[in-house]
């Protein structure tokens, strides 16, 4: 199932009803040995929607994973009853209908009020929110927008124990017209909202597609991360030798600067090779 499907699926359920970073090794190295990660990881559950929440605990467990993400409610609690960690949910808006258009606003925050209480309730304490689609709009004036629709998010946040984190995606080969696809952007959103509540969802995978130079962007920039995603490029596919990333660097890199939250892993693995593949994944993004 294609992510955005998968996201506007769970939306649509739950509008009707912080952490260490990784460390990939280089692609020749054997699997370290060692006795506690610095970091912890996840998976997304979109990557892996053939396997019901049980299956997909079962295999987080068997690869040292801490976490499955982009979950509404109800899976937040099952996975928990697990063990397992949720260390980010589904939000109340979508990819392509965001925070940038002004008319987007009050039913994101009327779903916000709806379901930031159930996320809270259930244990996670962050939420994925998404800027949106141009669809001709100037991004000075998306970025204002978004601005203003934070804001008044953020009172919902808060009074539920919440923080937000804006995914920046690639706008070149997944998500043709997003508005939130650079870094440069995403980073003046912050200063302008400058609130605890809120960062950025930094996506290693969209970020090398759109501004390369990842290790010193995301140096530079920690105190506004407050998760990141992995994925091979080009292809989303596993983080293997066939794609042009150096994880062990990027995340060691990432640990040095300060980042002591999740990695959270989003590629897309085939067949028996899914828990190889994240196996290898954990392996490379130590911390």
């Amino acid at each position: 199932m294609h992510r955005r499907q998968f996201i506007a699926t769970g939306l649509g359920a739950a509008a009707a009803l912080s952490s260490p970073t990784v460390f990939a090794m280089p692609h020749s190295a054997q699997t370290p040995v060692i006795d506690a990660p610095r970091l912890r990881q996840s998976v997304c559950r979109w990557c892996l929607s053939k396997y019901s929440i049980d299956e997909l605990c079962g295999l987080a467990k068997r690869c040292n994973l801490q976490s499955i993400e982009l979950l509404d409610p109800p899976d937040i609690e099952r996975v928990r009853e697990h063990g397992l960690q949720c260390v980010i949910a589904n939000g109340p808006c979508t990819i392509t209908k965001g925070l940038n258009r002004l008319e987007h606003h009050e039913e994101i925050v009327r779903r916000a009020r709806e379901l930031f209480p159930r996320i809270s309730k259930a244990g996670c304490e962050l939420v994925i929110v998404f800027a949106g689609n141009r669809e001709g709009l100037e991004d000075s004036t998306g970025l204002w927008n978004c601005s203003v629709g934070l804001q008044q998010l953020i009172p919902i946040a808060e009074a539920n124990g919440l923080r937000m984190a804006m995914e920046l995606l690639n706008s070149r080969v997944d998500h043709k017209d997003q508005m939130g696809d650079h870094v440069k952007w995403g980073i003046e959103l912050c200063h302008t909202v400058t609130h605890v509540a809120f960062g950025l969802l930094y996506d290693i995978y969209h970020m090398q597609i759109m501004d390369g130079d990842v290790i010193r962007t995301m140096t530079d920039n920690v105190h506004w991360i407050r998760h990141v995603h992995t994925a091979g490029v080009p292809g989303r596919g596993a983080l293997n030798a066939d794609q042009e990333l150096n994880y062990h660097a990027i995340i060691s890199a990432l640990y040095k600067a300060g980042y002591r939250r999740y990695i959270g892993h989003e590629f897309i693995s085939q067949g028996a090779q899914v828990e190889a593949d994240l196996k290898a994944a954990v392996a490379q993004c130590l911390g």
